[in-house]
């Protein structure tokens, strides 16, 4: 008995599988190499420039769509914990200082508030806004016009 031209081997398919193999943990590790360039590229942006003028906007569109649907307060914005002085540990406890924690572009926002908003009865509020591997994940700033409980 003679086997056809185009016979395939155990070998030939365990080279077929390995070979998928290699290429998904190829795929992973670019993946993963770009999500920590983003990662990198967003703290360096966070720490060393301003709030930029579209970033701005953002805020502003997002306050006026909380605002169209009814709401009273809005997340305008968000950022790593470990970008804070303390890692998120004061927000995470609400102690009264969390402010102080802050760097960079959150720091910034936060002056603006006190400067800007404050005064024309706006709160700004700051939680931990999710917790991977059940430790403080990202920080999320709240702007809130809510009226005065009475």
């Amino acid at each position: 008995m003679t086997e056809p031209a185009n016979s395939i081997t155990a070998e030939d398919l365990r080279m077929k599988i390995l070979q998928k193999e290699m290429e998904e943990m190829s795929r992973q590790e670019a993946a993963k190499a770009d999500k920590e360039k983003q990662l990198h590229d967003f703290t360096d942006s966070f720490l060393h420039d301003h709030i930029s003028d579209d970033e701005r906007a953002m805020i502003r569109k997002l306050v006026l769509s909380a605002v169209n649907n009814g709401k009273f307060e809005a997340l305008v914005y968000s950022f790593p914990s470990d970008l804070c002085t303390d890692s998120g540990r004061a927000i995470n406890n609400r102690q009264p200082h969390w402010p102080e924690t802050l760097q960079g572009k959150a720091k910034e926002l936060y002056d603006a508030y006190e400067k800007v908003a404050k005064p024309q009865g706006f709160k700004l509020k700051a939680a931990i806004i999710n917790f991977p591997g059940g430790m403080p994940g990202d920080v999320g700033l709240f702007l809130d016009w809510a009226p005065e409980k009475a």
